[in-house]
């Protein structure tokens, strides 16, 4: 499949679940593909094994939330493709699950860091590489959290709330550039951080046919279900698709 060749692309987060699909789906589908983690040995594990599989990948260690991080991993992706042509800030944490006068303040500010301060890093430096490219496709990955309350994690609803709309602001912002710019909503997707999340309820799954109970479609997604929505929004299919929301859900919001 060549849908995405010739580009190259950014995924944060990479180096598990929902980060690792995207990040093999848009190899195989052409791309070369930066994959930036915090923890350097999956990610190297990942993009190793692409480079196995006659693909192009590589890996840099990167904390979204520090900017002299970020600008130097952009810098060097661009300098070892020779451009920029997709961003995807997968890169996010979901934070203590306690309800809003008990969250301390340290535990809100390390889920506004990851999940909205690195969002607008990575997209501040990213976006002079893609101009530069003539444009490009940004997306960002919310969460069905960021559209509707669950009363749990609210410091998480909040950050995933703030992404829907910077996606909207700066799909306007950089439309002029040919810089396309969508988010992504998923709902219950069969992740680690999923199921670490029901490995501590005690009883796994039970938890599991909870949430596909909540589901019309009746099962949990899995991260493919993400990653080729990835690739058709940085693909020229998805040409005239900027400021949209692809939800992801099973049905979940359309309740």
């Amino acid at each position: 499949m060549s849908r995405l060749r010739g580009k190259v692309a950014v995924v944060t987060g990479g180096a598990l679940g929902i980060g690792r699909a995207i990040a093999s789906r848009m190899a195989e589908t052409g791309a070369a593909v930066a994959i930036l983690d915090s923890s350097d040995r999956p990610a190297a594990v990942v993009a190793d094994a692409l480079v196995d599989r006659g693909l192009v990948s590589c890996f840099w260690t990167c904390d979204v939330a520090r900017e002299d991080d970020v600008a130097r991993v952009m810098a060097g992706v661009t300098a070892r493709f020779g451009r920029l042509d997709v961003l995807v800030n997968n890169a996010g944490v979901e934070g203590a699950n306690e309800p809003t006068h008990k969250l301390t303040e340290a535990e809100w500010d390390q889920v506004q860091a990851v999940n909205v301060k690195g969002v607008f890093l990575c997209t501040k430096h990213a976006v002079p590489h893609l101009k530069a490219a003539g444009g490009g496709s940004i997306i960002n990955l919310s969460s069905v959290r960021g559209m509707v309350g669950a009363g749990v994690v609210p410091s998480y609803h909040a950050s995933k709330g703030a992404v829907r709309l910077m996606s909207k602001n700066d799909a306007v912002s950089y439309a002029p550039d040919r810089i396309r710019v969508n988010v992504i909503h998923p709902g219950f997707i069969r992740t680690p951080m999923t199921e670490g999340r029901l490995q501590e309820s005690g009883a796994p799954g039970a938890g599991r046919a909870a949430l596909a109970a909540l589901t019309p479609l009746g099962r949990m997604g899995e991260p493919d279900d993400v990653a080729w929505g990835c690739v058709y929004l940085a693909s020229e299919e998805a040409r005239l698709v900027t400021g949209a929301e692809l939800v992801i859900d099973g049905g979940y919001t359309a309740r």
